[in-house]
């Protein structure tokens, strides 16, 4: 280390205190690190080994941020542990299986003391010597129990603390945020309203009464220990979307990121509109590198999976303080206390439901997006790629179709309206198969007319082997946002008799409920979610019979003939394009019918989902014949 840096150093820790750099930092100083490069990495890591700073040196050798002087953010939070903490884990469970995930389960239990705040990096050891000190003098007047009382609207479930105890917690806060002022330069503003634990925030209003009876089992007296909790995270990252890597990905080209399986990526939702379809830009946690990564590799995960615990300490009345690390058993490193024991009443009034429902189930609706599509693959000029100079039509590439079906007008009405790859073929019939080992009965198949969801719903009767029993009523109706056409006219669909001629299985009988007339480009967003919800409503009533009920759309059918049907509202623009994003070729949904007043819920689909890497274009020349 340079001696002017060694001096800066010197000068900043000695103004706030008299004791020498950490056993930590000067670890990593004595191995050629510079410091401030070396503070970064123990304030990113919650200055808990030196191994975990090198490693994560070692990942972010390659980060263009690394010089920067971005500090992290810090909160304090006070955390349940124990008995209170495992029934508060297996509400956060049950509320997400039943009502699905609303803000709330983006973090873990707390009541938060001070909201976010920046701190030096070398200025963090003495964050954790006040929060110390403060525990330390507060454990006498902590509460043995702290008072908690249930209060429920209609977009937000939580505990209220009582206003004595309140007070304390309070006081905590205030002595914390000027110490961390007076000693560490940092701006910290302690959290003086009604201090509260969240349940659950934002949810959809008709799930208050569920939420509710699974709140109302938990009792807020159980056995209880207390801890106040500093974490940190990336200040750069706070309104980004964090996605977890499900399998590895190795670059193809030189703007790809790598991934790890477990990886976090940071995705900007703002910054996807001129990303290739299937395909977002995110920045890894792990390497603070940056490049494009296909989206079905990832799934979507809790706002708080990147937080950093730095230190714990518990509030113990009556004695003096206890340290807990985050490495220790039942501690996960995100907060998070791991105890296999289960509250018997929530579980019991979960199966008492689920047994209720299994025996009035009648109807299915099973929407599904089609198969791989051709210029998914190869682009929008993909038919460029394939016709000779007379303009007939060959195979390019394997996964090029083996021929295109006869239409009366010209080929390139294909490039708007474009068939399923030879891939798409496969997967296609192999979900029908699929369908069949299951023995799921479909009794209705709805497509769009989209060429790509015909020829989908085509080979899923195929093998279902029902391609001679069923037939595909096409419905206009079921295509996907008209704003989404990069054409932005309607396309030149094949008719019905071309369809029929070119030996698919259509219901020329069938009078569509919305007729292709009535499709306009570029429709607004309210336009194209009246347009679906009237689409499943008239769909529904007319297929009262038993049986599954299969609709083959688009990305975008999954979610807007779905959540009418079991009762949600229609998610905004931004965050349906997100989720659209995210869906694979024959990536589904599943609706179930219940008797009473012809609701509907949502269950797993009965097969699995279909999953495989990419497989890119090889020349033989390159590499292997030339230098």
């Amino acid at each position: 280390m340079a001696v002017a840096e060694t001096q800066l150093y010197a000068k900043v820790a000695n103004k706030h205190r008299s004791k020498s750099p950490s056993v930590l930092l000067e670890s990593l100083l004595a191995k050629g690190f510079p410091a401030h490069i070396a503070q970064k990495a123990l304030a990113a890591t919650g200055q808990k080994t030196i191994e975990e700073a090198a490693k994560w040196l070692h990942s972010h050798c390659n980060d263009p941020s690394l010089d920067d002087p971005i500090p992290q953010e810090y909160a304090l939070y006070l955390c349940p542990t124990g008995c209170f903490y495992n029934r508060l884990q297996e509400f956060w469970k049950e509320s997400k299986r039943q009502c699905g995930k609303n803000r709330a389960h983006e973090i873990f239990p707390h009541v938060t003391l001070c909201d976010f705040f920046t701190c030096e990096d070398q200025k963090v050891e003495l964050l954790y010597d006040i929060l110390k000190q403060i525990v330390n003098n507060f454990s006498q007047k902590f509460p043995q129990t702290i008072s908690l009382s249930l209060h429920s609207s209609t977009s937000y479930l939580g505990f209220f603390i009582s206003d004595s105890h309140a007070n304390i917690l309070k006081e905590i806060a205030v002595a914390f945020s000027s110490e961390a002022s007076a000693l560490a330069d940092c701006h910290v503003k302690p959290c003086l309203k009604q201090l509260h634990l969240t349940l659950a925030h934002k949810f959809c209003p008709h799930h208050q009464k569920t939420l509710e009876q699974l709140a109302k089992c938990i009792n807020p007296g159980e056995t209880c220990q207390w801890v106040a909790a500093l974490y940190s995270r990336d200040m750069r990252f706070v309104h980004y979307q964090t996605l977890r890597a499900l399998f590895q990905y190795k670059p193809q080209n030189i703007d790809e990121l790598m991934m790890n399986a477990g990886d976090f990526i940071y995705v900007d939702p703002t910054q996807q509109s001129d990303v290739s379809e299937g395909w977002v830009i995110g920045t890894s946690h792990r390497t603070g590198c940056r490049g494009f990564l296909p989206e079905n590799y990832t799934e979507r995960a809790n706002e708080s999976d990147t937080w950093v615990k730095h230190r714990e300490y518990a509030f113990v009345p009556g004695s003096k303080f206890v340290t807990q690390s985050a490495n220790e058993p039942n501690v996960k490193p995100n907060g998070e206390v791991h105890n296999p024991v289960t509250s018997r009443s929530v579980t019991n009034i979960l199966s008492l439901q689920v047994l209720s429902q299994n025996a009035t189930l009648r109807r299915g609706v099973l929407v599904m997006r089609h198969g791989e599509r051709v210029d998914q693959v190869f682009g929008k000029s993909w038919l460029q790629q394939c016709l000779t100079a007379d303009g007939k039509y060959y195979r390019a590439d394997l996964n090029f179709p083996p021929t295109l079906p006869k239409r009366k007008d010209s080929m390139k009405h294909f490039e708007q309206d474009p068939p399923l790859s030879c891939c798409g073929i496969f997967q296609s019939r192999l979900i029908g198969e699929a369908l069949l080992d299951q023995e799921v009965a479909v009794s209705y198949i709805y497509s769009s007319p989209a060429l790509r969801c015909v020829q989908t719903a085509h080979l899923v009767l195929q093998g279902l082997k029902l391609d001679q029993k069923v037939k595909i009523r096409v419905e206009p109706g079921l295509f996907e946002w008209t704003k989404w056409e990069a054409s932005k006219v309607i396309p030149n669909f094949m008719t019905l008799t071309e369809l029929t001629e070119a030996s698919y299985k259509i219901d020329t009988s069938y009078r569509s409920n919305i007729p292709l007339s009535s499709l306009v480009p570029s429709e607004s967003y309210e336009d194209y979610v009246s347009r679906s919800s009237a689409a499943i409503k008239q769909i529904i009533t007319a297929c009262p019979n038993k049986g599954v009920i299969l609709i083959v759309g688009h990305g975008s059918s999954l979610a807007s003939f779905t959540r009418p049907l079991i009762g949600l509202p229609a998610k905004d623009s931004s965050d349906f394009a997100q989720v659209v994003r995210k869906i694979p070729s024959l990536g589904m949904c599943f609706c179930e019918e219940l008797k009473e007043g012809n609701k509907w819920q949502m269950v797993n689909p009965p097969v699995k989902t279909l999953t495989h890497g990419a497989n890119a274009a090889f020349n033989w020349r390159n590499g292997i014949v030339e230098d």
